[in-house]
């Protein structure tokens, strides 16, 4: 099925973005991008020593990866581009995750200041991409400021809920030109299919993957469900009914 993603003019033939937090050690972390044939994947600029060598996580991301670091630990506006230049500066790219979270309970984005960091970086030359929560007019702002895609999360940051913002979630979908990346809080395989036939262009998973028993084979098994949950979109999903409806007619049935 040719149906890439594009994202700042990179065609991308995987539509499952992957995290690196949380992994046991580096090498399984490693065989879980690949397994998952993720192409964007994103790491925290806090978590990144350019000066480690083969210790740095970055040499366990795949080369051909579009590296994406996350300002993780950001409280506010000022905060999240003083990172996001850091990790250019570092030689990270120019793309950049926008997590601004000045709630420590339950981690949810502060959509004013992502919006304020998101004009900045955008004017700046990075390809932003915002994690938000999920709420219309923000991502309108977020999407008038330039930037490349909006990310408005699930359920709270590594809850492994699923998607208990849907009907949020469907809107900025629907009403959102840019893509629409599902991060946050998708636990299951099942999840990140039901996420792509909403209709959203992506989804990113970390923890999910990452505390699975078998992390190789959930990066697998989510590579697959996204595909089919795309797949499914692409070919129109069928109409819900209130009342039963019988797929084979009931009558001239038996001499009736």
């Amino acid at each position: 099925m040719n149906d890439p993603l594009t994202i700042a003019g990179v065609d991308l033939s995987s539509r499952l973005f992957t995290g690196t937090g949380k992994f046991g050690d580096h090498k399984v972390m490693k065989e879980a991008i690949q397994s998952s044939g993720s192409e964007v994947v994103t790491v925290a600029v806090r978590r990144v020593d350019v000066e480690a060598g083969d210790e740095n996580v970055i040499a366990d991301i795949p080369a051909d990866a579009q590296l994406m670091p996350n300002t993780s630990g950001a409280r506010t506006a000022d905060e999240a581009v003083r990172i996001a230049r850091l990790a250019k500066a570092s030689g990270l790219g120019d793309w950049i995750k926008i997590e601004v979270i000045s709630d420590q309970k339950y981690l949810l984005p502060d959509n004013e200041e992502t919006v304020k960091a998101t004009e900045i970086l955008v004017n700046e030359g990075f390809t932003v991409l915002p994690y938000m929560s999920p709420d219309l007019m923000a991502a309108k702002r977020m999407e008038e400021a330039g930037a490349a895609a909006v990310m408005p999360l699930g359920a709270p940051i590594g809850s492994n809920k699923g998607i208990r913002m849907k009907d949020m979630v469907q809107i900025i979908i629907d009403e959102i030109a840019v893509p629409v990346v599902v991060d946050a809080g998708i636990g299951k395989p099942s999840e990140a299919a039901e996420a792509m036939e909403m209709g959203a262009d992506a989804v990113l998973v970390n923890t999910a993957i990452a505390t699975a028993e078998d992390p190789v084979q959930m990066a697998e098994a989510f590579a697959r469900a996204v595909k089919a949950g795309r797949q499914a979109y692409r070919a129109g999903l069928g109409p819900t009914t209130v009342t039963a409806e019988a797929s084979s007619p009931l009558t001239g049935f038996l001499f009736e």
